[in-house]
């Protein structure tokens, strides 16, 4: 046996006084790979083996490529500001730039202690001001283009945390309870006066260019839906007696000769100002507000409402519509306004029986509630139309009349970008006594040092008890700082692009440089990226907004950021549930290491399965894996070595290289972990092993168990330079190459022999051979054949009576 602990130690140090693994940016090798982890928050508790998956994974990738004569590009950093070590400081009384940078060198030994092949001179770390200038130098520029902005607006409010979160940042419970993401804290609705950044410009871009990636079908889905497209119309409805104007969205403008009622929500205005005067309405909105929002969205749920005592006039018809504010109407879509269509829509149907509204069908249909298409009735001069040239129909006239047109309704929301806690980028602004904004051209503007970071819990930060850092003279006018800061979310939108920027001196080359320019033109976009699915609609859809701004900006030339994405799947429990310190379930991957070597762990987690896939931990697989590395490595050490050639050994060989390199290429690194223990088994049937052989093996392996590697190749192959300094071997594939086949001869369908042929041989010789072999010359003896069926390469057929 071969002792881990001393191999792997060894290495390590000659990789880190070597820097086996520094990244030069070869300009004459237009062969480049960016090749990319989601980079980890640092937590207190380390790495954990999910971590360790999906970081070998890529590190396989980065080897294999680099061996490929590839210029790669594998780094890592550091997503640390936001709420987890903000909190964590405020439990154990920790600053969190301290406990911060204490857990990004724990972070750091234990990816060194995988052997992952990063260069740490490129780090990024999203709490170094020299990173954080750029997040504010980018705000700045959305500032500039109007895509950032103050509002008053209701916000998803945690008292807990004390902060406002964003829409993707709030979950439901099981209870249907809103709860925050990060503790899963009770969050209310409030209003307040945010920065928000209008991620709704870009909706249409963020699913259309969805195609110019290839990302697995599930995950643009989750971010298509995110965002919600509907294509539809948006209709006016005048309030009979009033000057107020309803504007309704539907997806169904064809339906409009069908409408019978108007659905308004209660947070409308038309219901704020009827609450006022009408206790009976306010009672209401108390009794909705008092429901869960997923409980008013389910179509079995109950549709409630109250008329309004308020009519709407028909645009076209000038019928009197009846107004009610409703349950299942909600605020945050469309304009909170909906026209009830009960004949072709589930939930206006179930509203219309319980109220008795009216029920006018205008698609032909013998259900009482038909939702899809067919020729249109009682629609004037829609008749007839199915529901594509009714809705073209409908929304020309719509516009001509001015009484409507057509609309494209999004769910997503702009993005709520203030929060009111103290570990978090700062925003470049300041504000005169009359609430003018004055910009910070000052970059970076540096968070300043305090231990008063609990929340206020009244909507303000703890950087507003900072007098002397809120309050400042410009000339001789006062201006006060802008106290909330940046989401956690911020600085992971770029931190791909900052990598390339990084210098050995610890600065930034300037993100808007041309310098900049000609490095991302070389090395965007990202060719493989790999994390969790968890981020489709946070850390991803963001990401995508800012590059996609800052294509528009021209700091970076092409529209995507990440080509090839890959979600890894979870490594479960060995219960099969999900990991966590209160199942008891965890797996600490340091302890496997110093149990079984950094090799063993690396090369169990991608034999476990396919990379997307979510597999139960299994110690017997585990200890499987460090047994076959042992073998490996008794196998160099008990075998002779020379260069004698051995011609079946050479054709395994060949058959390996080949079948290896495609199922790498296909990131079938599960598949590829199993061709090597064949090989492997093969080697074993010999004495003597050839040492070319044995250097393109251990080339290999060493993607997958770097430590043992470069062991075998100073010790048993004399190896002076380090395996990382290898080619991917290369062979001769013709030498594999079948010429020759067997194919069956059937008799009416049933194989009764086997003819050996040449691929691609004459038909006409493929018969006669068929014909002549002795089994069948005596079955077919006395008989007529009626037809001959061949296939080529694969079957011949006798049809005899």
């Amino acid at each position: 046996m071969y002792n881990h602990s001393l191999i792997e130690k060894k290495w390590s140090k000659y990789w880190k006084e070597n820097k086996t693994f520094k990244f030069h940016d070869d300009i004459k090798n237009d062969k480049k790979f960016y090749v990319l982890d989601m980079f980890p928050y640092p937590s207190g508790s380390g790495l954990h083996v999910g971590h360790g998956k999906g970081y070998t994974f890529t590190d396989v990738i980065a080897r294999y490529k680099r061996f490929q004569g590839f210029n790669v590009l594998h780094p890592i950093g550091w997503d640390a500001f936001g709420l987890p070590a903000e909190q964590y400081a405020l439990d154990t009384g920790n600053h969190p730039e301290s406990f911060t940078m204490k857990n990004i060198d724990n972070f750091r030994n234990q990816l060194q202690m995988f052997g992952f092949s990063y260069d740490y001179d490129k780090e990024v770390n999203t709490i170094d001001p020299k990173y954080y200038q750029w997040t504010q130098w980018i705000f700045i520029q959305l500032y500039k283009k109007g895509l950032a902005e103050i509002k008053d607006v209701d916000v998803n409010w945690c008292e807990a945390l004390g902060t406002v979160l964003a829409n993707e940042e709030v979950l439901t419970d099981e209870n249907g309870n809103k709860v925050s993401e990060r503790g899963k804290h009770p969050v209310v609705k409030k209003p307040m006066k945010q920065w928000v950044l209008k991620i709704t410009e870009y909706a249409d871009r963020l699913i259309d260019d969805l195609d110019l990636t290839d990302w697995n079908l599930g995950l643009k889905n989750i971010q298509t839906s995110w965002i919600g497209r509907t294509n539809g119309a948006s209709i006016k409805f005048q309030v009979l007696n009033s000057k107020d104007i309803i504007e309704v969205f539907t997806s169904r403008p064809d339906t409009i000769f069908g409408v019978s009622f108007i659905g308004l929500s209660i947070d409308h205005e038309i219901v704020k100002q009827k609450a006022i005067k009408d206790q009976n309405v306010q009672k209401y909105i108390n009794g909705v507000n008092s429901l869960k929002e997923y409980e008013r969205n389910k179509d079995e749920a109950e549709k409630t409402g109250v008329f309004l005592d308020l009519y709407a006039i028909h645009p076209i018809t000038k019928k009197q519509i009846p107004i009610y504010v409703t349950n299942y109407v909600l605020s945050n879509y469309g304009n909170g306004a909906v026209m009830g269509v009960p004949a072709h829509d589930l939930r206006d149907f179930l509203f219309a029986k319980k109220y008795g509204c009216e029920i006018i069908k205008v698609v032909d249909s013998e259900q009482d509630c038909y939702q899809e298409d067919g020729k249109h009735i009682n629609s004037d001069f829609l008749n007839g139309l199915d529901i594509n040239q009714a809705t073209e129909t409908i929304i020309k006239y719509l516009e001509k009349n001015k009484i409507g047109k057509s609309k494209t309704n999004y769910k997503l929301k702009d993005w709520l970008f203030s929060r009111q806690r103290y570990w978090g980028e700062p925003f470049p602004v300041l504000f005169d006594n009359d609430g003018n904004i004055l910009l910070e051209d000052n970059l970076p503007l540096k968070l300043p040092k305090t231990d008063n970071i609990k929340p206020s819990g009244d909507g303000k930060s703890p950087l507003a008890n900072l007098t002397d850092w809120v309050n400042v003279k410009i000339g001789n006018k006062l201006y006060q700082r802008e106290t909330n800061t940046m989401p956690q979310w911020a600085g992971s939108c770029w931190y791909f692009l900052g990598y390339l920027l990084k210098q050995d001196n610890g600065e930034y080359i300037p993100l808007n440089s041309k310098e900049a320019f000609d490095i991302f033109k070389r090395w965007m976009p990202v060719d493989l990226y790999v994390g969790g699915q968890e981020h489709a609609v946070l850390h991803l859809l963001y990401a995508r907004f800012w590059y996609k701004f800052l294509y528009d900006i021209k700091v970076v030339p092409n529209k995507e950021p990440f080509f090839k994405l890959v979600n890894q799947g979870m490594i479960l429990g060995s219960d099969g549930e999900k990991m966590s310190k209160s199942k008891g379930n965890v797996v600490n991957p340091i302890d496997v290491i110093k149990l079984y070597g950094a090799d063993s762990l690396r090369l169990y987690e991608l034999f476990m399965g396919p990379i997307t896939a979510s597999l139960e931990w299994n110690d017997n697989g585990l200890a499987g894996m460090n047994k076959w590395i042992n073998r490996v490595y008794r196998m160099f050490d008990t075998k002779k070595i020379d260069d004698k050639e051995n011609k079946e050994l050479e054709l395994a060989y060949i058959k390996f290289v080949s079948k290896i390199t495609k199922q790498i290429e296909n990131y079938e690194t599960n598949l590829a972990i199993s061709e090597m223990m064949i090989f492997v088994n093969e080697c074993y049937k010999y004495e003597t092993l050839n040492a070319k052989i044995m250097e393109g093996f251990v080339t290999i392996l060493s993607c997958f168990t770097p430590f043992i590697c470069e062991e075998i190749n100073e010790v048993f192959l004399k190896n002076k330079n380090s395996i990382t300094k290898n080619k991917w071997p290369i062979v001769d594939e013709s030498k594999i190459v079948v010429s020759e086949i067997n194919i069956p001869v059937q008799i009416n369908g049933k194989v009764r022999d086997v003819i050996n042929i040449k691929i691609d041989q004459e038909e006409k010789e493929i018969l006669n051979q068929a014909l002549n072999t002795t089994k069948i010359k005596q079955l077919i003896e006395n008989k007529e054949i009626v037809k001959t069926i061949y296939v080529k390469n694969k079957i011949v057929n006798l049809i005899i009576k």
